[in-house]
């Protein structure tokens, strides 16, 4: 059996990094197992829905390193679902109901004020011929709840029916069918809800184990209904804490809260992103992982915690930071050319390795070049410019390279007596325009000397 996953975003805004767990987990589930990734896009929302935000979330997906082995749209799918309601209504297992909003609010409360469960009392499956013909005739249009299999025949006289599942992040789960009212899956404009298309689509794709949020736990036992209703094996299921912002609060697409885009224009590195959203929550110290592929040998459903994941950004920039100062020149010589810094002298690929201990993202990098190729003056008291020009004066000729920093600052040593930062700090802030920085054994030789006999002049 080919394990298959299925990550399904709705087109509907742009991606968040509370919709980037799951998109994660379920690939690195994939990755570890050898399997397939599938996107699917619940679509069905036609007025929110937009190409905009499908486009955006494949690009989003592909930022984090995610390619999907298969891709499609519910919108594309309809004569599916089409299909699996006709068979579910010749079996009298999905029946019309006419009450409204309000009417059904009503019974609700009405339901609690007496003690009892708000449960649908079915009272559709009463109605005949005519009175179903006489409230269509008022303009009422029909939604369609599934029927439960919580009875012996009489749907008016339940009994207690688990639907049991050993979830591959909470053990074992089990829901009693009684204590639910039957789903609306189709509305009153004959649009269908999420459960049965996703039902549909996770058997025609061949889905093995549906990962997800444990907001969908209380709905698994009523889709183990319909799977087996369709006559067909429910997946595997698994159901991981969400990712909440650091006070508590739920991630919103609508709110734009930590989307994507966002963090990938604030400079942060997809590993960093991925490392934060996918070990947050669980029992491994959130380190940052170098790859995907070596997420997936650390990441584990059962290493998941109950409680929920409180994602911190600010813990995105050391973890990003790490990153940053073992990235190779390699993998980052696109984007700094990108950013104005020349591959030509100085070297790219010397500067580079010189900066990038002292940058917390890549783009941190141009402060640096600006500190070698065009540094900003800064004030020198009159003892520090006696003493640049005395710098300047034992210059050493070129070729420069990581040793001509301690000869050039030794001899100055021994000509005027300082020492510590009394010796270092005016050179720096002369040659750089900065108090701190990169080694400057490392920046010398970027910078060369006749650019160090201006700047100390």
């Amino acid at each position: 059996m080919t394990v298959t996953v299925r990550f399904a975003p709705s087109p509907t805004g742009f991606l968040h990094i509370g919709n980037a767990r799951p998109a994660l987990i379920n690939w690195l589930f994939a990755l570890r197992r050898e399997g397939r990734f599938i996107l699917r896009y619940d679509d069905t929302d036609k007025e929110r829905s937009t190409e905009e935000f499908a486009s955006a979330i494949a690009e989003d997906l592909g930022w984090l390193g995610i390619a999907p082995h298969e891709s499609f749209r519910q919108s594309d799918r309809l004569p599916l679902y089409d299909a699996a309601a006709e068979k579910l209504k010749a079996a009298g297992l999905l029946y019309p109901c006419y009450e409204t909003s309000d009417e059904l609010e009503r019974r609700r409360a009405r339901a609690r004020a007496l003690g009892r469960p708000p449960v649908y009392d079915r009272a559709a499956l009463k109605l005949g011929d005519e009175e179903r013909a006489r409230l269509e005739a008022e303009g009422r249009r029909p939604h369609w709840r599934f029927l439960l299999p919580n009875h012996d025949g009489d749907p008016f006289v339940t009994r207690r029916v688990e639907r049991s599942w050993d979830d591959l992040c909470r053990g074992a789960q089990s829901i009693d069918l009684a204590s639910l009212s039957d789903p609306v899956l189709v509305r009153e404009d004959g649009s269908y809800l999420y459960t049965l298309p996703s039902i549909v689509d996770d058997i025609a794709a061949g889905v093995t184990h549906v990962i997800r949020g444990e907001d969908h736990v209380a709905n698994t036992g009523v889709q183990i209904a319909i799977f087996e209703a369709l006559d067909a094996a429910p997946p595997v299921f698994g159901h991981h804490n969400l990712l909440t912002t650091i006070s508590g609060e739920g991630l919103s697409k609508r709110k734009g809260a930590l989307s994507l885009r966002s963090l990938r224009e604030d400079g942060f590195e997809p590993m960093a992103v991925a490392s934060l959203a996918v070990l947050t929550g669980t029992s491994h110290a959130v380190e940052p992982a170098e790859s995907l592929h070596q997420l997936s040998e650390v990441f584990d459903l059962a290493d998941v915690s109950r409680s929920s994941a409180k994602f911190d950004p600010q813990e995105l920039r050391p973890l990003n930071a790490k990153l940053v100062h073992s990235l190779p020149y390699a993998d980052v010589a696109e984007r700094l050319s990108g950013l104005g810094i020349a591959e030509t002298h100085p070297g790219g690929e010397a500067f580079w390795l010189a900066v990038r201990e002292n940058c917390e993202t890549v783009a941190d990098a141009a402060r640096w070049w600006r500190a070698v190729t065009s540094p900003q003056p800064l004030p020198v008291a009159e003892d520090d410019a006696t003493f640049l020009r005395e710098a300047a004066e034992l210059l050493p000729p070129e070729p420069y390279d990581e040793t001509t920093w301690g000869a050039w600052t030794g001899a100055l040593k021994e000509r005027t007596g300082r020492k510590g930062r009394g010796l270092f700090l005016p050179l720096r802030k002369a040659l750089t325009g900065e108090e701190h920085g990169p080694d400057m054994k490392a920046l010398l030789p970027l910078i060369g000397q006749r650019n160090s006999a201006a700047r100390l002049s």
